[in-house]
Parts: structure tokens; sequence; C-alpha cells
């Protein structure tokens, strides 16, 4: 597990079906044993002048369900990892995510335990310690979150408002939205990643457009974490977090 601490890119996926994936973007931190995930197609537009959650279209939705992401706690039973999803911008999976991992040269190859996949992982620069994560859960609605840093690179993770139910993906639950607000509810999931600098927690890719390029502005105290957020229509409101587990240098994740 301690090998495994910092940030991962994936350059390839090997389904079972025989395709491969070599142009996803997908970016793994792993901490102790708190991780986040995202995973951004390459055609993503642009998003521009898109600056709140009701500035989406449905088309807008369309795309970004087609995104992936998702942090909780990697676990390993002596021969298996398995990444168990607290949060998941996709509808939650019947099958567990478990594979193997080894080493091929300067590759990490992993390969799924009940899914017959074979992913490639290459170790990138900038994920040293200090490394801090904390499991959070929101005050005044119980939706859950995931903060995790890896020297000088974060990602955060929170949790849509209601869960995804009935749909096999989110592109599935976006169709049959009765309307684009539903479906900006059911894209309300944020999976944010980023750098740690003199300025701040800098978001520089999201499941969510119009973070990208702001900070995430946290404070922390010993028991809670407070983030500045958005409302749907783009007003200030301040998401009050209680801290359920910390791992690591947790000063480490301050602003």
């Amino acid at each position: 597990m301690s090998d495994l601490k910092g940030l991962w890119k994936r350059s390839m996926i090997e389904r079972p079906d025989g395709s491969r994936d070599t142009t996803t973007r997908v970016d793994w931190l792993q901490g102790v044993s708190l991780y986040a995930d995202l995973r951004q197609p390459p055609w993503l537009p642009e998003f521009a002048g898109i600056a709140t959650l009701d500035d989406l279209s449905r088309a807008d939705c369309v795309a970004l369900a087609r995104q992936e992401g998702f942090a909780g706690r990697l676990g390993f039973d002596g021969r298996h990892f398995e990444w168990l999803r607290h949060i998941d911008f996709q509808p939650v999976s019947p099958t567990a995510d478990a594979g193997s991992l080894h080493w091929e040269a300067q590759i990490l190859v992993e390969r799924g335990r009940d899914v017959d996949y074979l992913e490639h992982w290459h170790r990138e620069a900038g994920g040293s310690a200090p490394w801090a994560a904390t499991l959070l859960r929101e005050t005044d609605r119980g939706t859950a979150a995931l903060l995790v840093r890896a020297g000088a690179l974060f990602m955060f993770a929170r949790d849509r408002a209601d869960p995804l139910v009935g749909h096999r993906t989110l592109s599935d639950a976006v169709a049959a939205a009765p309307d684009v607000r539903a479906a900006r509810a059911m894209i309300d999931c944020e999976i944010s990643s980023g750098a740690v600098t003199a300025h701040g927690f800098r978001i520089t890719a999201s499941t969510l457009p119009y973070r990208v390029g702001r900070r995430l502005g946290q404070r922390l105290s010993p028991s809670t974490m407070t983030i500045p957020d958005h409302d749907a229509d783009g007003g200030g409101l301040e998401r009050r977090w209680h801290i359920v587990d910390a791992e690591g240098d947790t000063a480490a994740l301050r602003a």
C-alpha cells in the first residue's frame, strides 16, 4: 500500500470485449489509504461561458455524463486491491472494483479480479510528501466528500445530493430526466483535481467545468472543514463538513 502513494496516470485500458482506450485522461491520486480518481474523455467541449450549474444545457449534461470519477478507500487482502467507492460520479456498479497489481518494467499493470480488464499505470512527479486526506460528511445534508493531498497535488470529491437509482449509467439517467433541472441535479457531483500553490488549492480539472480555475478555499478546524461553493444559480454558499476520518499530516490540508 505504501508504494502506491502519489499520482498515477493511465496510458491504456483493455476491456473484456478486447477494445482499448488510450485517449481518456485518467488521474488517480492515492493517499495513505484514501484516494480519488478522475476520468475525462478528450472530446469534452470547452464549456465557454459556463459559470454555474444553471448555465448547463441539456446537451451539456449529456456530454458531461460520459465522464467518470470516484473516491474512497483502497483496501488490500494480501492478493487483490479493491477501490472501495464512497463517492461515484456514475451509478453504483454491481461489481467490485478490484484487481491485482504488478510491475512490468516501469509500467504498473492492473488486472481485474471480477471483470477481465487490463490497465497500464505510470507514476507521475509531484505526488510526494506530505500525504494527507480526510473523509467528510456535510453537517446539514449528510452528503459525503473527500479531500486528498500528495505533495503539490490534490483531489476533492463531493457526492450529489440524491443518489442515482435504477440506471446503469449516468448517460441513461440524464436521457431519462424529465427536464433540464433534473439533468443538472444528476450531474452535480464534483470530482476535481488541482495544484497546491502559494495562493491555495487551485482547481485545474473537474467534472463540473465551472469549478476549473477556482480555489478550493477550504478552512480547517480540529473537527470540521468549511468550503465555499455556489448554489445552482451562482449565489455564494458555504458547505460545512464534519470530519469523519483523517490520515497523514492533516495540517497539510489547510489552504
